[in-house]
Parts: C-alpha cells; structure tokens; sequence
C-alpha cells in the first residue's frame, strides 16, 4: 500500500484520520506543521501528502509551494 504523509495539526483530526488510513493498509507518517512536513516529505519519500492548509509556522500554502519548488519532492501528489 501506499506511504502517505499526513499533515495535520489538529489531534482529533490526525488520530482519526491516520486509524481510517491505517485500517486500509497504508503506512501513515505525520507532521504537525509546514515545516515538519518539509522534513518528513525529504526524509521519509512518501507517495501522497494530504495537507492541512491551515498550519503553524509555514501554512500548508507556503509548505506545498516549496515541495513544488524542490526537485526531490515535486513529484509526490
């Protein structure tokens, strides 16, 4: 199945969320904020992020924006 990163910075929404992924099989990484997603999308590869736009620090206009820019994450949907 599919390694998705999940950015979200609401727990309720996150907990549920990540069950409902899990409980298809998926391998779910977290990040709280625009700037945790930045990190995990380079270190952990996924091949989907489902991004809260509505973050801490870097929004998840900004954070999406600069994944676009970067050759290695550009890719990921």
């Amino acid at each position: 199945m599919a390694r998705i990163l999940l950015v979200e910075d609401n727990e309720m929404n996150r907990d549920m969320l990540r069950r409902r992924l899990q409980k298809r099989g998926h391998v779910v990484v977290e990040a709280v904020d625009g700037v945790g997603a930045l990190a995990k999308a380079r270190s952990d590869t996924p091949d989907l992020i489902l991004m809260d736009m509505d973050l801490p620090e870097i929004d998840g206009w900004e954070a999406t924006r600069r994944l676009k820019a970067d050759e290695a994450t550009r890719h990921i949907p």
